[in-house]
């Protein structure tokens, strides 16, 4: 995932997906049900349990990991 954040598409997905009308109640759903339940869980799976697409999914499993990296 290091790679694909130096590309400069990476910040348009960021910014694309963060504009979402629900990308906010997409993340807390993943954060407080999805990664408790299965940390190991992948941008596919959210995608396709939340109907959302895989740049979004993947762009909200960045930005939950990025906090447990620190």
């Amino acid at each position: 995932m290091e790679d694909a954040k130096k590309n400069p598409v990476w910040l348009i997905l960021v910014e694309t997906a963060q504009k979402l009308p629900l990308y906010n109640a997409h993340k807390a759903y993943v954060r407080d049900e999805m990664l408790p339940e299965d940390p190991g869980v992948s941008a596919e799976e959210i995608s396709h349990r939340l109907d959302t697409s895989l740049g979004e999914a993947m762009v909200i499993l960045s930005e939950l990991r990025e906090g447990e990296v620190d």
